[in-house]
């Protein structure tokens, strides 16, 4: 591997933040000349982070179960803790996922901010780091301190660029999350006076006591659940994303609610493996009560942004269930699900961010007859709308099936219930669809209303490249990450099996 190679992770990680610190220092002038240069600065810096990034995938050794362009260094000697960044096949597609959202998030930000710019895309670009630093880190302190990172411009985001009830979200957004993360904080430093060190690839290959097992299990899910968010700890999430700005929207649920499950992945089953086991019917149960009661609500909002906030709680249960099941198949769909999630819903806030930079409204009613005046748009939403209900030959079909089909092999009655979550999901899409775009044009406002701009199109555009590439020819996603999800599955099931020839039985038989 090249000198180059070995740097990549770290200038991915870093770029952005250089970029936030060059507008913060450089960029002076009048709020014109201020705001139009921070937003080209901003989106310079997200497009060449973008291509450097992309160069992580051309590099990938799609054969190797192995972390793949580790950098290490020394961070604090004395505790050995150290910093340590790679990725593998769970990871990479995540840390992709990051820098393709953060130039389309500043590209649908371009006229919808107008106060504060370039603290605005300082935000981002910090925010951009966080997460592609907490995607990339095989360190638990420095997993910790990206994953606490990404709070604080999320926080600022919706606390000042948020709607009218901002101050609440952000709070709310902000407490959930932090009483989560600091029972895993706990944990973290319990492994590491257990196992003497903080290394993740470490921590992986140490067999934890199985009752210690129990505690740290429980201590990661209380930061992991409130992320993905699992149900009952949901409720912060539609009050975040309906007063968070679009591309806030955006980055909440195409990114932040995949931390969640990339840590159960990373840490609950490769770690926990006999409590995991113990626990999935628990989670199997959070679960089916996701999907089914998210997707009820889901049919009884009247705020666009709300129905695909709950839409988005149901999908991440598929994601849980999935990731539980602890099958080859039920594992990778939970991946492709979530990064198929992580497009296709950043998409549909976003269309609903066109029509409310227009209107200003959110209000499903207000709407009707739209395909008259936007032909482009109604396609464009269509597509994404399709995908979110899992139509064959979209990304969302290509993860509800590989999930279903692990799901059936542990459980008849779990791969019911989540079929149920799908017929009401189509239920809840299709009439929002029906509502915004069919209909007559009957209200005065909307018969002025203008189509996609350039600019919009442009932010679309490779969205609905990737939905239809991952449904069409989805194993250029699933072979990068076969040789990680086949060794996480085959070490889970050696450790069951080894806890079952040594006591005799496992912590629970499912």
């Amino acid at each position: 591997m090249s000198i180059a190679l070995d740097w990549i992770l770290t200038v991915t990680i870093f770029l952005p933040l250089v970029g936030a610190v060059l507008i913060l220092v450089l960029i002076r002038g009048s709020q014109e000349d201020v705001a139009r240069n921070s937003r080209w600065a901003a989106l310079w810096t997200s497009v060449v982070t973008l291509l450097v990034s992309l160069l992580i995938w051309w590099n990938f050794d799609y054969a190797t179960a192995q972390f793949q362009m580790v950098q290490r260094a020394e961070w604090i000697p004395s505790l050995n803790i150290n910093y340590v960044v790679g990725v593998d096949g769970i990871s990479m597609f995540f840390v992709l996922l990051s820098t393709l959202l953060t130039p389309i998030c500043v590209l649908a930000s371009w006229e919808a901010i107008q106060t504060r710019v370039r603290e605005y895309m300082i935000a981002f670009l910090v925010l951009e780091t966080m997460m592609v630093g907490m995607f990339c880190a095989l360190d638990t302190v420095l997993f910790y301190v990206f994953f606490e990172g990404v709070l604080l411009p999320m926080f600022l985001i919706i606390g000042v660029w948020g709607g009218p009830r901002k101050i609440y979200a952000a709070f709310k957004f902000f407490l959930y999350t932090l009483a989560g993360s600091l029972l895993m904080l706990l944990a973290i430093m319990a492994m590491y006076f257990q196992a003497g060190t903080t290394d993740i690839p470490s921590l992986m290959a140490f067999a934890f006591d199985p009752e210690v097992q129990l505690w740290l299990w429980l201590a990661f899910f209380a930061a992991f659940a409130v992320k993905v968010p699992m149900w009952p700890v949901h409720t912060w999430l539609p009050d975040a994303h309906v007063e968070a700005p679009t591309a806030g929207s955006v980055i909440l649920a195409g990114v932040l609610l995949k931390m969640g499950g990339y840590g159960f992945l990373r840490f609950s089953l490769p770690m926990f493996p006999l409590a995991s086991d113990y626990f999935t019917p628990f989670i199997f149960t959070l679960s089916c009560v996701a999907v089914i009661y998210t997707s009820l609500v889901a049919l009884a909002q009247t705020d666009m942004k709300k129905l695909i906030a709950y839409s988005s709680v149901a999908h991440m249960g598929l994601v849980t269930a999935g990731i539980f099941a602890a099958n080859e198949q039920a594992v990778a769909g939970a991946m492709i699900q979530m990064l198929s999630h992580g497009i296709v819903s950043a998409a549909l806030f976003l269309c609903v961010g066109v029509v409310y930079d227009r209107i200003h409204s959110r209000d499903i009613d207000r709407y009707g007859g739209l395909v008259e005046r936007m032909p482009r748009y109604s396609l464009f939403f269509m597509v994404f709308m399709l995908a979110s209900v899992g139509l064959p030959g979209t990304s969302g079909f290509v993860g509800e099936i590989l999930v279903m089909v692990g799901a059936f092999q542990v459980s008849t009655l779990l791969a019911a219930l989540l079929a149920t979550g799908m017929v009401l999901g189509a239920s809840y899409m299709l009439y929002l669809y029906r509502r915004v775009i069919f209909g007559k044009l009957t209200k005065e406002d909307l018969m002025s209303i203008l189509d996609l701009s350039p600019r919009e199109i442009l932010v679309f555009a490779p969205l609905i490249l990737i939905v239809i590439w991952m449904g069409v020819y989805p194993v250029s996603f699933l072979d990068p990450m076969e040789a990680t999800v086949t060794n996480l599955v085959e070490n889970y099931q050696d450790a069951l099996a080894a806890a079952e020839m040594t006591d005799g039985t496992a912590l629970a038989a499912r």
